[in-house]
């Protein structure tokens, strides 16, 4: 599926964000993973919901009405965020490797784990609030294109330039933090070769009609336009350390 000249803009801005410039040290590291487990964790919804639709997860199962390669990229996708293979080679959710990595550099994770064991929104600030109202809406009652839309556009497609972006300056600065720079390299690596372009075609087989192109693309300016809101929180958090 072609990118609107708005999408391709807004995927550009991204990976080329200021504050990518401000992740010089472990302390602008420690806020930076703060806010973004966020990010991290409210993916798993959007994946979920694919899972949900795309394969069977009722007894007695069926076979799904979906493409067998779909169906694979799916759960392919879905192994791997929830049993991954860490540094060690030991199983691991991505959540819980970024989790790692936040402890290995001394970021805070009381935000997100009380988050997790509530679903308490009203103690997150304003743009976290925006970014996972959205999506657990969106995976909760989207159609199946307008979910892939946000799954594709503004996941697969951003995040190999967006974390390469990331590791180039971390890279640079010299800072000690194995775990991120791994995980970072791992949605490179898959998202770049592999789940991108698989999800590019699924959502293209999905998106059939001229209102069902429309939904996708304001799906995709929506969740690149809150990507931006948490970027810009998250630099002028660091900026004012």
């Amino acid at each position: 599926m072609n990118l609107s000249t708005e999408i391709s803009q807004k995927h550009s801005n991204l990976s080329n964000h200021p504050m990518y410039e401000c992740l010089t040290n472990l302390e602008s590291i420690r806020v930076f993973m703060k806010y973004h487990v966020f990010a991290v964790w409210d993916f798993m919804s959007l994946l979920k919901a694919l899972q949900r639709e795309v394969t069977c997860v009722n007894i007695p199962w069926t076979e799904s009405s979906y493409d067998p390669e779909v169906v694979r990229l799916i759960n392919e996708i879905v192994i791997g965020e929830e049993s991954d293979l860490d540094m060690e080679g030991s199983a691991i959710s991505h959540f819980s490797l970024y989790l790692k990595a936040m402890e290995e550099v001394g970021a805070d994770t009381s935000l997100i784990t009380n988050f997790i064991s509530t679903f308490e929104f009203e103690p997150l600030p304003r743009e976290i609030k925006k970014m996972l109202s959205y999506h657990i809406d969106l995976a909760k009652n989207g159609k199946a294109h307008e979910v892939a839309s946000s799954f594709f556009y503004g996941r697969e497609k951003l995040i190999p330039e967006m974390f390469a972006s990331i590791v180039n300056i971390i890279k640079k600065s010299k800072l000690e933090c194995p775990n991120l720079i791994y995980y970072l390299e791992r949605h490179i690596e898959l998202d770049g070769e592999e789940h991108g372009p698989k999800a590019a075609k699924f959502l293209q087989g999905l998106t059939k009609t001229n209102i069902e192109r429309d939904q996708v693309l304001s799906v995709a300016k929506m969740s690149l336009s809150i990507r931006w809101d948490l970027w810009n929180f998250i630099q002028n958090k660091i900026q004012h350390l």
